[in-house]
């Protein structure tokens, strides 16, 4: 079966449940981070796993369920967690969510993560709005034929993160009394954490912070023109800059103490940039 048509019956299947004239804006949870879509005004949700195609987590910390919520007169579409090509899924499945949601015609994309601090004035347990990204994951997900329906072959990244959105974030954080950090991300592979000496080279290349996600969904996204915000909750410093052992198990832990300021950030930072929408 072709990309497209797995897409279009996972889209088929969602429409069914809401009026997807008013889905506006996607937004992605993280490791540990799921429990904004707890907070929402919800008409209905659905396990990932019942959806045609949707490929399932095998991540703990990663629900897997969408929730279809009110935000004032619109309807917002969370993703509780999200898989990984660690797992072993290829680029193309690691986006499809991302696919399915532009398919539904959202033009808006909050996506989080739980990253690790390359920075040492990003200490772990804050919060950073991602204003570019470093792809060293060695895959991109557009690899292979063009999905032209979706975007160009060629699709310009210089503004792969909303400006406008990080504005309406950054004015958000203010008003709110939230300590928001800006800089670069990078991904990896994964499973396994960064070496001391990769993180040093991430250093010397720019980066501010390292996950094992997020990048294709981002580049996914701007081929279906897509505006994107970004906010990576540090959980850790990075390998190298800390003596504590990393653990995912740690990483949970942090991630649920920075969940209740994120989540007020999503909150306040979603309803305004739906209003501009």
């Amino acid at each position: 079966m072709k990309t497209y048509e797995k897409i279009e019956e996972a889209v088929l299947f969602l429409n069914r449940h809401f009026d997807p004239k008013k889905l506006k804006a996607g937004v992605i949870l993280g490791s540990g981070l799921g429990s904004y879509g707890d907070t929402i005004d919800a008409v209905y949700s659905v396990n990932t796993s019942s959806i045609p195609h949707w490929p399932v987590s095998t991540v703990q910390g990663h629900k897997g369920e969408i929730i279809i919520g009110r935000v004032e007169e619109s309807l917002i579409a969370v993703v509780q967690g999200r898989v990984h090509i660690y797992e072993g899924y290829s680029p193309e499945e690691v986006v499809f969510g991302v696919r399915v949601l532009g398919a539904m015609g959202i033009k808006s994309l909050i996506i989080t993560n739980a990253a690790g601090s390359t920075n040492p004035d990003i200490p772990a347990g804050s919060m950073m709005l991602i204003r570019d990204h470093i792809n060293m994951m060695g895959i991109d997900p557009l690899t292979g034929p063009n999905l032209d329906r979706f975007g160009p072959r060629f699709p310009d990244m210089n503004r792969a993160y909303s400006a406008e959105y990080r504005h309406i974030a950054l004015e958000a954080a203010s008003e709110l009394g939230i300590n928001l950090y800006q800089g670069v991300l990078a991904a990896t592979h994964g499973p396994s954490y960064e070496t001391p000496s990769e993180v040093s080279a991430l250093k010397l290349l720019g980066t501010d912070a390292v996950c094992m996600s997020t990048i294709p969904e981002v580049i996914a996204a701007n081929h279906m023109g897509i505006k994107v915000l970004g906010i990576s909750c540090v959980t850790n410093m990075a390998s190298g800059m800390s003596s504590t052992p990393l653990s995912h198990s740690d990483v949970e832990e942090t991630a649920n103490r920075i969940a209740e300021g994120l989540n007020r950030l999503l909150k306040e930072s979603i309803c305004r940039i739906i209003k501009n929408s």
